[in-house]
């Protein structure tokens, strides 16, 4: 069975996975590691919801 994820759904995974890598890799401590991955994954799906609403009225 192949799954066809809507495109918030591949988003949302992305971001996790990135803001996983993101947090490893540029802070040292645990506790600023989950800060820093969980303030990526906020700016990565505000920032989609954002730019996806600006394309949304360009387009009407």
């Amino acid at each position: 069975m192949i799954l066809h994820p809507s495109h918030f759904t591949a988003l949302s995974l992305y971001a996790f996975f990135a803001s996983v890598v993101f947090g490893i890799t540029m802070r040292i401590t645990p506790k600023k590691m989950l800060y820093y991955g969980i303030y990526c994954f906020v700016l990565f799906e505000g920032s989609a919801i954002l730019l996806s609403w600006l394309m949304y009225l360009i387009a009407k």
